[in-house]
């Protein structure tokens, strides 16, 4: 694989509602059993998330790069601000409950165990 780079705070708007996720490495861990996929991606908030509740097959882990959000996690809120990550154990009901207009939040997310 060439080398790629980028930079995960450039200027790219956020959405008018919802969140933008932009895929930035996928890969298969050497030696796993199958559903042992990682992703990376890139999520940029609009200032009025979707109330999506996720329950993934697979954990993740998130990452505030930008901006200051709260999240419900199974039953719990909790306030997250620039650095701040959290791991979602897999089958954990999990939303966006609010985040900043400005600056827009920006998160890198980690999937673990894809299938």
């Amino acid at each position: 694989m060439p080398p790629r780079s980028g930079n995960l705070l450039n200027d790219t708007p956020p959405p008018p509602t919802g969140e933008v996720f932009e895929d930035l490495l996928r890969f298969d861990l050497k030696g796993a059993p199958p559903g042992g996929r990682v992703r990376i991606e890139r999520i940029i908030s609009s200032a009025s998330p979707e109330p999506v509740l996720y329950d993934q097959p697979h954990d993740e882990w998130v990452a505030l790069l930008q901006g200051r959000a709260r999240l419900w996690v199974d039953g719990a809120e909790r306030v997250l601000g620039p650095g701040d990550w959290v791991l979602i154990p897999a089958h954990t009901p999990h939303r966006v409950a609010e985040t900043t207009a400005s600056p827009p939040c920006i998160w890198l997310a980690v999937h673990l165990g894809e299938p």
